[in-house]
């Protein structure tokens, strides 16, 4: 007997008008099926470029509304775009000293509040008043400040982290932030990373009690800002939850570049050299996982197809729970790439590439559905679009694109997204400064490693060492328009 055809996208459209017509779905929902349509997503295609900036563009961010885009750069300025005409309706300086890494609006000030957080390891807060811009200083860090977290509805509060690994809250009423914590390792034999140099961090938007932070190892930790106790009376240091694949426990390689939660509370994770998890609140590994040394490759692993072999008593433990939603066929290993997700209820998720490419996979199944070529290096930036279906994407190029489902065409994948497997370089470790040096120096022992083997390593970059001082004294005068921060820089 023939199989029945499956019904294609023209179909399905016209059977969802015919059920709005006859009012079987609202119309609210016929909305959202339109726009959370895989025939959109297959006709995204560039409206324009958004091209004033000098730099790398860091970060991209679209207001409440979604009328205005606001971007940061290397160059240190902040602008405010009209990203439908492409104009530019405001460009400042941040106050920054270095590379500005994030830029938000503050939700109901009409647009007139912005916060920024740089590679000066500044958190600043700019407002825009009739006269011009005024930035002042609200916190800072000990390292680069990679991310900040508005608190949903709030005008006033948000949260940032940096490589220090402090987590700190800040509400612009009061004069100073709020130092929350420094987020350690709590694995004993990693003496050599006592403290999580933080990437990312995210509000839950369905409780905004609850945050989430991630950075240079394997777990992404959960904290209720409810058990904190404003005197200072308490350690506030212990997460609530810890979450990470099970095949990933114990491995030092391994670190988390982006997170971002959906409007159901799902956690997405963007690992370093790995892929793309997706966890539900049910997936958590408790408060207190118990790390171990590596032992021998997991089932899972092995299902998901997984080259890994790193197991441990907690991964063990955490097979027993839901397997995580894996997305594949990006590369994230030379910079620090964010994650989002995309559609009105978060249908899809998206990632940049270090091939220059935007990866789209739908959520459910973790199908991908489109590769989008958008830099000629990096992909770094995704922004969705609060309201409609429509992407800003940003890296180390100095334009930023805006995607929108305006193609005649469907687009097909491409056939050679598995051909791209570029060298890693191992970003997490790489170095930038004698500091950074004498850092790695310091943490060369390593589990599995031969004392011969870290004598040699150690001999190697003791060399390197000397050698980067001598040319960093006779360099230390030159100055450029990027801050010394071209696309060589892991952290644009």
């Amino acid at each position: 007997m023939r199989n029945k055809r499956a019904r294609g996208s023209v179909d399905k459209a016209v059977v969802d008008v015919w059920q709005r017509e006859v009012g079987e779905i609202s119309t609210r929902n016929f909305v959202h099926r339109l726009a959370a349509s895989e025939d959109l997503v297959l006709r995204l295609e560039i409206l324009r470029k958004l091209d004033k900036h000098r730099g790398c563009v860091n970060t991209v961010s679209f207001n409440a509304d979604g009328n205005i885009l606001v971007s940061g750069s290397d160059d240190k300025r902040i602008i405010l775009w009209d990203w439908e005409t492409g104009v530019a309706k405001l460009t400042f300086q941040s106050g920054h000293l270095s590379n500005v890494f994030q830029a938000k609006i503050m939700p109901y000030t009409d647009d007139r509040s912005l916060i920024t957080c740089a590679a000066d390891g500044q958190v600043r807060h700019a407002q825009i008043l009739e006269g011009g811009v005024e930035t002042r200083l609200v916190a800072k860090h000990q390292g680069r400040a990679h991310k900040l977290a508005v608190e949903p509805g709030s005008p006033h509060i948000f949260y940032t982290c940096g490589e220090d690994g402090l987590v700190q809250h800040i509400d612009l009423r009061t004069a100073a932030a709020t130092e929350l914590f420094t987020c350690c390792s709590i694995d004993e034999s990693r003496a050599y990373m006592p403290v999580i140099a933080l990437n990312a961090i995210a509000i839950d938007p369905r409780n905004p009690n609850l945050f989430a932070v991630a950075g240079s190892d394997e777990y992404t930790r959960l904290y209720d800002v409810r058990k904190y106790k404003w005197d200072g009376s308490t350690d506030f240091g212990q997460p609530t939850d810890y979450f990470c694949p099970s095949h990933l426990i114990g491995d030092d390689q391994v670190g988390i570049t982006g997170l971002a939660f959906s409007d159901q509370s799902e956690l997405l994770v963007s690992y370093n050299d790995e892929f793309i998890y997706l966890f539900t609140q049910d997936m958590g590994l408790g408060p207190n996982p118990v790390p171990s040394s590596p032992l021998s490759a997991c089932n899972e692993a092995s299902e998901m197809g997984l080259d890994h072999s790193a197991m441990s008593a907690s991964a063990m433990e955490a097979d027993e729970k839901a397997i995580p939603q894996v997305y594949k066929g990006h590369r994230n290993c030379e910079t620090v790439k964010g994650v989002t997700f995309f559609g009105p209820k978060s249908e899809y998720v998206v990632s940049g590439s270090d091939c220059g490419r935007i990866f789209i996979w739908k959520k459910k199944d973790g199908q991908l559905v489109r590769v989008m070529e958008a830099d000629k290096h990096v992909v770094n930036c995704i922004e969705s679009h609060p309201h409609t279906m429509v992407l800003a994407s940003s890296g180390i190029e100095r334009d930023i694109k805006i995607w929108t489902p305006k193609a005649i065409n469907k687009a097909t994948l491409p056939t050679n997204i598995e051909q791209f497997k570029p060298k890693p370089r191992g970003w997490m470790y790489r170095i930038t400064t004698p500091q950074d040096l004498m850092l790695q120096l310091f943490s060369l022992q390593r589990r599995g490693t031969s004392p011969e083997q870290n004598e040699e390593n150690a001999s190697a970059v003791g060399r390197e060492l000397l050698e980067f001082i001598l040319t960093f004294n006779a360099n230390s005068g030159a100055s450029s328009d990027d801050g010394g921060n071209g696309p060589e820089d892991p952290f644009c």
